[in-house]
């Protein structure tokens, strides 16, 4: 009976901390709907040296003349590749502190994998059809983007008091970036921050029509 006991405590062991918590983050607009592609960046006010993990490669796709994923957040040191889906040339750029770069990209064609080793934001355009927008959030803290849902979940957290911060393509001019400090403490009950944003209309709604046949 005590090795079973001792079996079912190394098991539940390996799952996580007993002691980890759990952080619920809802993101909506100001009408009450859900928003997607936020991103969730939580950290810790007392950070803890962590090993970084392995450098992996993103893919950011060109399908109907649309970037996919939107927004997505990479490590530094990860490497991002470009492919172009399309039937039509794409012209890849972006002037970003964090990360220049330009490619001019044939249909079927990819680029060749470029590292992000600067933290900070990257805007991602098309110099030919000028509708197609994407970024890359480079960070080293713990973030995440929402669904159209609307919310994500930190699982394993520590004990302790963190800076949640709220981040959209489409925040209106001139609002702070939205943050709050959320308090998680120990067991299974989950804490929750809900934000509510304030946002301009989706610019990837307007369609190049000089463009098309490129």
């Amino acid at each position: 009976m005590r090795r079973r006991l001792l079996l079912a405590w190394l098991l539940a062991g390996c799952a996580g901390p007993l002691w980890a918590g759990q952080l619920v983050v809802r993101v909506s607009d100001s009408g009450g709907h859900a928003v997607g592609d936020a991103v969730v960046t939580v950290t810790p006010s007392s950070p803890s040296a962590q090993p970084a993990p392995a450098p992996v490669t993103r893919y950011v796709d060109q399908r109907d003349e649309t970037f996919i994923p939107y927004v997505q957040v990479v490590r530094p040191g990860d490497r991002v590749v470009f492919r172009n889906s399309d039937g039509t040339r794409h012209h890849v750029y972006s002037f970003s502190e964090a990360k220049a770069f330009e490619f001019l990209l044939r249909p079927g064609e990819s680029s060749p994998p470029t590292t992000l080793d600067r933290p900070g934001l990257v805007a991602v355009g098309c110099n030919i059809h000028d509708h197609m927008i994407a970024y890359l959030m480079i960070t080293s803290e713990q973030a995440k983007v929402t669904p159209s849902q609307g919310q994500v979940v930190f699982d394993q957290l520590p004990p302790g008091s963190y800076t949640v911060a709220v981040w959209h393509p489409q925040l209106r001019p001139g609002q702070a970036q939205p943050s709050e400090v959320a308090a998680v403490g120990e067991g299974t009950d989950a804490q929750h921050a809900d934000f509510t944003l304030s946002l301009i209309p989706d610019p990837r709604g307007f369609t190049d029509r000089e463009h098309l046949d490129y």
